[in-house]
């Protein structure tokens, strides 16, 4: 292996055509340097610099050398400054269900990395009983999840009105069976409906399932069927309410972490801050 101390020595002597110069360049002495050259020569076999010369210049092995050496310098500079930046060293689990990652919440993380360079944040988007799971089998250092109530060691929650929703074209009855537009198995909404819809005593058939909340609205929208969604979720949409099946109790929106201190902490008020602005007034735990 070649010794970078010793490439950085040959190739001072190379630029400047000189001992003397090469070692003021290099804040060492002329025998110092005149030694590591020396050494170097030993460790390929070859000679690299003609003494003879004025000003002194690099053998033709010498010249086939030095790209490499440069290149090994220069790599070795790029190393060292990597290893002396902490950005990205540290890293934070974050897991939401898809509709918190919101313009907001993405400037929060946003604002956190970049106050915090050593931080990198892992976020993981996905449905809340996957989430809950993954968290307390400790995957996540923070966790935001939809819930019919909240666990009692939360951070915070914030109440989330539910509804049923059909496109804003929908005919004034659905035949039946009724057309479902749910999440698949594990969904949080998709069991709520099922029970509802039992109560009610109809019929019904899934007509389209999706674990993305955005195409669950979009095929609301389009008529292919009912769902239960977050009524904050469908401002905007060309949907309305389904009345038929009245009012339906509202769900909690409840922020974890395993840590109370410390960055983790931090992050955890920032993400409550854009939850309550979404929400309502928390209840702090």
């Amino acid at each position: 292996m070649l010794d970078p101390r010793l490439l950085r020595s040959f190739v001072a002597i190379a630029d400047t055509g000189s001992f003397t110069q090469a070692a003021e360049r290099l804040n060492m002495t002329q025998s110092t340097i005149s030694q590591q050259l020396a050494r170097l020569e030993e460790a390929v076999g070859r000679g690299l610099i003609d003494r003879v010369a004025r000003p002194v210049r690099a053998t033709a092995s010498g010249e086939r050398l030095l790209g490499y050496a440069r290149r090994i310098l220069t790599l070795q500079q790029e190393a060292e400054t990597m290893l002396g930046d902490s950005a990205g060293t540290a890293s934070i689990r974050i897991g939401v269900p898809d509709d918190i990652v919101t313009g907001n919440m993405a400037q929060v993380f946003a604002g956190f990395t970049r106050q915090h360079r050593e931080v990198r944040l892992d976020v993981v988007a996905g449905l809340s009983r996957e989430l809950t799971r993954r968290y307390r089998a400790g995957e996540f250092d923070i966790v935001i999840v939809k819930e019919p109530s909240a666990s009692s060691d939360h951070r915070a929650s914030y109440p989330e009105a539910m509804a049923w929703f059909e496109s804003a074209e929908a005919p004034e009855s659905w035949p039946e069976p009724l057309p479902l537009v749910t999440f698949p198995p594990g969904g949080l909404y998709r069991d709520v409906m099922f029970e509802r819809i039992e109560r009610e005593r109809h019929r019904w058939y899934i007509a389209l399932s999706s674990s993305n909340l955005y195409n669950v609205i979009v095929a609301v929208e389009a008529g292919l069927g009912l769902s239960l969604l977050p009524v904050g979720t469908t401002i905007g949409r060309r949907v309305r309410p389904y009345t038929a099946f009245g009012a339906e109790p509202a769900m909690v929106v409840s922020i974890y972490s395993w840590e109370k201190g410390g960055l983790i902490a931090e992050l955890v008020a920032a993400m409550s801050a854009v939850l309550g602005q979404r929400y309502s007034v928390p209840t702090p735990n």
